[in-house]
């Protein structure tokens, strides 16, 4: 094949095998460095991330393997020529038989001669195209038929401005090989010019990226895939936030419940959002004057996160304060609420605490479905009501719940909350368990509150209190409280 080097500019010198030995000992590092993340990337394909990480570890293990195959070539130096036949009717080189898989059996090369209209290929390129290394080359006029379809536009195009305009080819096109697999050929190439600046001839390197592009293609799919799916999570997100800040009550400071008389509710609640997740939980509180004069205090969790946990949390409010205006009373109240789950689209499991308070006799009364009971300080100290029974809501079908009377005094203080106040690992650590049976790790340090509650003046200062208890804790869900103050 006849040099494209220019007449007047010298072939660069090979480098010391030393410098090459060593950028080869480094890209080997390097790619087995690859090869451990890529092995520590998750497995699961419904994680687009997953997807993608492994998508780009294997991208760069191509990369590098070709780097690594480069460099060894670049180390031992061209592959001696092969030995040409005595009579041989073209100038064809004999096609050699490359390792399967290896660097060189993907890099072949050609040359077409204009003058004599011979052409020459080497044994690669014959199995990147799927030939018969026994079949002639195929000339530039009938290269094209290999190519697709729509990419044999191109292909005509950059061979006609090599030959006419002396322009070098650089492009990539798709091949149908004879066994029916298709594959993508990067092709460079240069024209050949005699003395007078004419086109005798024309050489080509071409390159089989097939695996490359897959690989290129499997990380721009699941990169896409990734930023739809966070643009999913975010817009849910932003619906999730909306549509808690529309149902839980906007309270920015204490409520009185009723608002005239001595034995009024000093009200005040706080949402304490997740610190390890951006997902909306379904923890609620609620409080409504009723009709009839009393006052209805609630606070609940409904499983899981999104929009569709919060939208069943809006449900359930919706469900609570309905029944508590007909003048429902608690025991039943969970019951319905219970049959609400059991029959919903989508099922779910809730706990909840519900509470009817009357003024004139300072009569608690309330019931609980599988949730930490209320906690009770009085006198500077504090302790838990005796919860009666009451399974989590959507647990079972026709479920019953017992109900449970306290009489209050003035000056008492009654706290709700969820179970979400500390993390989930923290209630294996000698926590003792309700009455409900649900964990309560949370209780020891609020029952500690009581010295700050007695010194407290309002409802929202006793909520601030607990904040600064637990509001810097590393909660794995969100949580609520709720804070009820007797007298005015």
């Amino acid at each position: 094949m006849p040099s494209h080097l220019s007449a007047d500019r010298s072939a660069a010198q090979p480098p010391q095998r030393g410098t090459v030995d060593a950028l080869i000992s480094q890209t080997r590092r390097l790619r087995g460095e690859v090869d451990a993340v890529r092995r520590e990337a998750p497995v699961d394909d419904e994680n687009p991330q997953g997807r993608w990480q492994r998508a780009l570890c294997n991208l760069a293990l191509h990369q590098l393997n070709d780097l690594d195959e480069h460099l060894a070539q670049l180390r031992d130096g061209p592959p001696p020529a092969p030995v040409q036949p005595a009579p041989v009717p073209a100038v064809r080189a004999v096609p050699t038989t490359p390792r399967r898989g290896s660097l060189l059996s993907r890099v072949g090369s050609a040359e077409w001669n204009l003058l004599t209209d011979e052409a020459s290929w080497s044994g690669e390129l014959y199995e990147i195209l799927g030939r018969d290394p026994a079949a002639p080359p195929l000339t530039l006029d009938e290269l094209p038929s290999l190519v697709h379809d729509e990419d044999r536009p191109m292909l005509t195009a950059m061979v006609t401005a090599c030959l006419i305009d002396a322009k070098p080819i650089d492009g990539e096109f798709r091949i149908q090989r004879p066994d029916g697999g298709m594959r993508t050929v990067h092709m460079m190439g240069e024209p050949v010019l005699d003395a007078d600046g004419s086109t005798v001839s024309m050489w080509a390197v071409l390159r089989d990226v097939s695996e490359l592009r897959r690989s290129q293609r499997t990380v721009s799919e699941t990169r896409d895939s990734l930023q739809r799916q966070r643009h999913i999570a975010q817009t849910e997100h932003r619906l999730a936030v909306e549509l808690q800040e529309a149902v839980l009550p906007p309270w920015r400071g204490s409520l009185r419940f009723p608002q005239q008389g001595p034995e009024t509710l000093d009200l005040a609640a706080r949402y304490l959002p997740s610190s390890s997740s951006a997902l909306v939980g379904g923890d609620w509180y609620d409080a409504l004057e009723l009709p009839d004069g009393e006052t209805l205090l609630s606070i609940g969790d409904l499983t899981g996160h999104g929009v569709s946990v919060t939208s069943g949390m809006a449900m359930l409010i919706g469900a609570l304060r309905g029944m508590a205006v007909a003048g429902t009373q608690p025991g039943q109240l969970m019951s319905w609420l219970n049959q609400l789950l059991d029959v919903s689209v989508q099922p779910a499991l809730g706990s909840a605490v519900c509470c009817r308070y009357r003024p004139e006799t300072r009569t608690l009364t309330w019931a609980q479905a599988g949730h930490p009971a209320p906690l009770l300080f009085r006198n500077g100290t504090g302790r838990m009501l005796t919860a009666p029974d009451g399974v989590l809501l959507g647990a079972t079908s026709g479920a019953t719940y017992g109900q449970a009377e306290e009489t209050l005094e003035d000056g008492d203080l009654l706290l709700l909350h969820t179970d979400g106040l500390v993390p989930r690992r923290w209630e294996s650590l000698g926590s003792d368990e309700s009455e409900s049976g649900e964990g309560t790790a949370a209780v020891p340090r609020l029952l500690a509150l009581a010295p700050r509650f007695s010194e407290a003046r309002t409802a929202q200062e006793c909520v601030r209190a607990v904040v600064e208890e637990f509001g810097e804790t590393e909660r794995e869900d969100d949580a609520c409280v709720l804070v009820a103050r007797v007298g005015s």
